[in-house]
């Protein structure tokens, strides 16, 4: 899907120009467009962004291929950028997952590209139609919308990932098992993943706020730097939970091995208890004595109650001087 929409001051907004009015208002200096490709085949797209806009192949190459980091590109008259919408699912096997937004700024034009919906382009372009006002400060303005708008849906998926991990806490001293293991890990990749967002992300946006790129003005940097500034404090937020995640690692072996350990000295103490009455059993069970002499005091009834005494009587006291000694 291609739409676009269209604003010269004093004219009424347009909105879905025809490929031949796109070219045209390309010309019209005081003008700003924005084209959006949502989700549009590939060679439509290539047409379009090569032979309407003039963009270089190799930065069309790029946008097509949808597997960058984010970056800028300088080229001259536009700047080619990569950046990243995140959205965490808990319930999913991945709960972290980015798209990728492809976006081309010119002095009076801004292209974006997606294969997949992006919920804050969706807004952006739903707040300019509601109001002009977005498009009247020209392209570096409507760069830094969508940029905020990126990065505002960054905090929600933060605080659903702290949200799990003070879950993964509160169960480590329950019922640990594989399944919460298994959560853990999972959420370590995605704070992986979410930092390998967040960092070069972070990085673009202090290029734009600080760089001397000549399609954005020197007094829209500033807001920039404001957006860069809420990916510094996300990137140290997501610091913190990777510490978070890892003490919960570490609280969880901890834990198991504790409850190993336990599981090992009950057996011990078990194996220890009954080891008199192993004795006592084997001595009495053995047949060597009665070949050799008539020794019927060791089988008549005094010698069985006095063996069933003392299968009672030392464990009972073996378990007594164990507690004890606090050995259990």
């Amino acid at each position: 899907m291609i739409r676009s929409v269209y604003r010269v001051p004093g004219e009424q907004i347009r909105i879905d120009l025809k490929p031949e009015e796109i070219g045209a208002a390309l010309q019209q200096p005081s003008g700003l467009l924005w084209v959006d490709l949502a989700a549009e085949p590939a060679e439509d797209s290539r047409s379009l962004l090569r032979d309407t806009f003039g963009f270089h192949p190799l930065a069309v190459d790029d946008a097509l291929d949808e597997a960058h980091v984010p970056k800028v590109d300088d080229w001259g008259e536009y700047l080619y950028l990569v950046l990243h919408a995140v959205v965490f699912e808990p319930e999913a096997d991945e709960p972290l997952h980015t798209h990728e937004l492809d976006l081309f700024l010119g002095k009076n034009y801004l292209v974006t590209y997606r294969t997949e919906s992006i919920p804050a382009v969706d807004r952006a372009w739903a707040a300019c139609q509601r109001d002009e006002r977005h498009l009247q400060k020209g392209a570096g303005r409507l760069l830094y919308k969508l940029a905020d708008e990126l990065v505002a849906d960054f905090m929600p998926a933060v605080e659903a990932m702290d949200e799990a991990i003070d879950q993964v806490e509160d169960e480590v001293f329950g019922q640990p098992g594989p399944t919460l293991l298994a959560r853990i890990f999972t959420l370590k990749r995605a704070l992986l993943h979410l930092r390998r967002i967040i960092a070069p992300q972070r990085e673009v946006l202090n290029k734009l706020a600080r760089g001397d790129y000549g399609v954005i003005d020197e007094g829209e940097r500033v807001f920039f730097r404001d957006v860069y500034d809420h990916l510094v404090r996300l990137y140290d937020i997501t610091e913190g939970l990777r510490d978070l995640v890892g003490g919960a690692l570490d609280t969880y072996l901890s834990v198991v091995s504790n409850r190993m350990n336990e599981v090992m000295r009950t057996l011990t103490v078990i194996t220890t208890l009954f080891m008199p009455v192993s004795f006592l059993v084997g001595f009495f069970g053995t047949n060597f004595f009665q070949p050799v002499a008539p020794l019927t005091a060791w089988t008549d009834r005094p010698a069985f109650v006095l063996m069933l005494l003392a299968m009672v009587i030392v464990p009972a006291g073996m378990f007594l001087w164990m507690r004890k000694r606090a050995w259990m």
